[in-house]
């Protein structure tokens, strides 16, 4: 079973709401989420590592943001990495702590606002961020076996365009910040992002 998902892009209703788009997960979606994620959680090293691994496989232009893999064209080798596998953990670490306060959106949006403005630090730009929603989705089906469906998708779809639209609003906020200040600083300063790992 092959997947796919070349981006997490979930069925939009056109109610309009007020809440300049972003995306709304039901109750029942939160529900299968947190049961899904029961059984996600016990392979989430190795979730992680595919994770990535197909990132880099199906989008070799994510690499440029990750210092360390920048150069790096051995798969194997990044499967067998423990900067990868580390890399992996902390996203994973972040999609559980999203998971745990799908019940406290407040307390959900602070930390992927945060986690946007770190990713303008690290010089990782929002155009990447649906891509590892997708090879999130795509690294879990093997693992869910029957208890994947097509609503599970879609809930885990509808989660990570939240979520990454939270995190492009950070980024976003985290540049204008900078710009702000560039602007309103008599010298020139240079780039003070890093890259990711």
């Amino acid at each position: 079973m092959g997947c796919a998902i070349s981006g997490v892009t979930p069925k939009t209703g056109g109610d309009g709401d007020a809440d300049v788009g972003l995306p709304h997960l039901s109750d029942d979606q939160i529900q299968m989420i947190k049961e899904s994620w029961k059984v996600i959680r016990d392979d989430i090293a190795k979730v992680g590592i595919i994770m990535f691994v197909r990132l880099f496989e199906t989008h070799p232009e994510c690499k440029d943001v990750f210092f360390l893999f920048r150069d790096v064209e051995d798969l194997e080798r990044l499967r067998n990495s423990r900067e990868l596998r580390a890399h992996g953990l902390r996203v994973m670490s972040f999609i559980e702590k999203s998971v745990a306060r799908l019940d406290q959106l407040e307390r959900l949006e602070e930390l992927a606002v945060e986690l946007g403005k770190s990713h303008y630090r690290y010089n990782a730009p929002p155009k990447y961020y649906s891509y590892v929603g997708a090879e999130f989705i795509c690294a879990v089906q093997p693992i869910l076996k029957e208890q994947w469906t097509p609503d599970l998708e879609e809930a885990w779809k509808t989660m990570f365009l939240y979520v990454t639209s939270l995190m492009r609003q950070g980024y976003q906020e985290e540049e204008r910040m900078r710009l702000q200040q560039d602007s309103t600083s008599p010298k020139e300063r240079p780039d003070k992002r890093n890259t990711v790992l």
